[in-house]
């Protein structure tokens, strides 16, 4: 029996199974992002790296639904070239973490890793240096069908009351609702950024917001969008420009401070007490 038992539109994705229980994670992911589901315990008395080993090149992306170090395993010796090597996304079964293991940059494993996780509520990990480096995370809501001019307008002002430039920026964040919105998809992609995706139930379970709006209470259903979005993208970020609105569009920006020296006036850190407040 053929593993590569089922497939839907997604050319060139693979969504490796190591085991029957990931068949639902597994499922949600093909529904969203298409794709070929393998399901290599089909194939009896042919080992699950062996098979691998020979679908490898068969994709160019691939999603693994296996701890780490079954990934590395079954990769070992297979990459050759990072310009043509297959991307490669590692899933775990929880659903919790999705990691750009493999062709971050010019396999597209890094933006992968993004559309795994806002599919299944993942944490998108990113180690490329590039990336990785980046200090801020920009926190984006808006009104419905507010064109992209307006998001960029926005961002840019936010951006210059803080000296700060875009190319800082690690990633756009924003709730669940507005996953979809054109104009903000269409800055992303203009601007080589990902978008971070944040369920409405983790936004209401935050709060985190410093002046709640009465407007996105009664529409969304949340005290605010881009601050609680930025900051729970941002774990150990600190809110480096509360939220500013221009046309339509309100804009939160954090700054992570995880290697910053807390002795050096010019960090983040040296505005925070000792409690953390």
């Amino acid at each position: 029996m053929n593993i590569a038992s089922t497939t839907a539109d997604g050319k060139g994705l693979g969504i490796w199974l190591v085991r029957a229980e990931c068949e639902a994670l597994a499922a949600r992911l093909q529904a969203v992002l298409g794709g070929t589901l393998y399901r290599p315990w089909l194939q009896q008395g042919l080992p699950q790296k062996q098979q691998f080993r020979a679908a490898y090149r068969h994709q160019t992306q691939w999603i693994m639904l296996a701890a780490s170090g079954v990934a590395v395993r079954f990769l070992e010796g297979l990459p050759q070239d990072k310009r043509t090597d297959p991307a490669v996304v590692l899933l775990d079964e929880a659903g919790r973490f999705a990691v750009s293991l493999l062709g971050g940059h010019e396999g597209g494993a890094n933006r992968l890793a993004y559309r795994v996780a806002n599919v299944v509520g993942a944490i998108p990990v990113v180690t490329t240096a590039t990336e990785a480096l980046k200090p801020l995370v920009i926190g984006i809501g808006c009104r419905k069908l507010v064109p992209v001019e307006r998001i960029t307008a926005a961002v840019s002002h936010a951006l210059g009351l803080l000296g700060r430039h875009l190319h800082e920026v690690r990633e756009i964040a924003t709730i669940d609702l507005k996953a979809e919105e054109p104009g903000l998809l269409s800055f992303c992609a203009a601007n080589d950024l990902p978008l971070r995706v944040i369920a409405a139930t983790e936004v209401a379970a935050r709060g985190w917001v410093t002046k709640p709006s009465l407007w996105v209470q009664q529409n969304v259903g949340v005290d605010g969008v881009c601050e609680p979005c930025a900051l729970i993208a941002s774990p150990r970020g600190v809110l480096a420009l509360p939220k500013t609105a221009l046309d339509g569009v309100t804009v939160a920006v954090v700054e992570d401070i995880g290697m910053s020296d807390p002795l050096d006036p010019a960090s983040p850190l040296s505005n925070v007490s000792k409690d953390g407040k």
